[in-house]
């Protein structure tokens, strides 16, 4: 993914497609598997774009008196 994204700024084609979309999904939460992001910048310069797509909704919504059961790890 480094290499691909160290120099374009989507991972298929020269846009957002389902590709991003199905990555994102895991890639955003490498941290919490151990894997830290910090050294790949094309990566988290990606993981912003997607999050600037519109449309996009957090994997957490919280909402005020609703409690959010998070899994111990």
């Amino acid at each position: 993914m480094e290499q691909r994204l160290a120099n374009s700024s989507w991972l298929v084609a020269e846009r957002y497609t389902i590709a991003d979309i199905a990555l994102y999904a895991y890639t955003h939460t490498a941290k919490d598997g151990g894997f830290e992001l910090a050294r790949y910048s094309g990566i988290r310069a990606w993981l912003e774009r997607v999050r600037a797509q519109p449309g996009h909704i957090p994997q957490i919504q919280e909402e005020q008196g609703v409690p959010v059961v998070k899994w111990p790890g």
